[in-house]
């Protein structure tokens, strides 16, 4: 046992200040980045609760307008995200040189989102907004087993979602 004792004693020794370091650079990897991650995180469970928001309430539209074509009856429908969506904010850039314009010694570019207030406390300005892009649909009527419904209906909801035709399913509500 004395021997194993002194074995792992030269090994520390030997590699005591690799170990310090290695132990030093987990313990940095798993420190908590605080504010910012939560922030992140925050902002990324609002835009997908949004964006799920926006999913319901267009399948909420859809399933009360194809009620009104001829033959579906009552019928429900489930709309699957692919992605949700993009919102690009206003920046307020600067960039600062030191030199030539035409061949700057030294130059650096800050940019910060542009915030408003209101109501709620500060918002971005939104410049771009990318809608979220459906992965397929599934439609469940009563007239679901007729061939002319499934083509009104596929049609319906392939121009109103950008679906194609092979990812929309129509059958029939028992």
């Amino acid at each position: 046992m004395a021997e194993k004792t002194k074995g792992v004693q030269k090994l520390w020794e030997r590699y005591k200040f690799a170990i310090l370091i290695l132990l030093i650079g987990v313990g940095l990897l798993l420190w908590p980045n605080g504010r910012k991650t939560a922030e992140l995180s925050g902002q990324n469970s609002l835009a997908i609760m949004e964006a799920q928001e926006q999913t319901n309430e267009l399948q909420a539209a859809l399933e009360e307008i194809l009620a009104k074509i001829r033959g579906v009856g009552q019928g429900q429908m489930l709309l699957t995200l692919d992605s949700d969506g993009e919102r690009q904010l206003a920046q307020d850039t600067q960039l600062s040189y030191r030199g030539n314009t035409a061949t700057p010694e030294d130059y650096s570019r800050s940019s910060e989102a542009v915030l408003v207030e209101n109501d709620s406390g500060e918002q971005g300005i939104i410049t771009r907004q990318i809608y979220p892009t459906y992965r397929g649909a599934l439609v469940v009527c009563q007239g679901g087993d007729r061939a002319d419904v499934q083509l009104a209906v596929v049609s319906a909801v392939s121009s109103l979602t950008g679906l194609s035709s092979d990812h929309i399913t129509v059958a029939k509500w028992q």
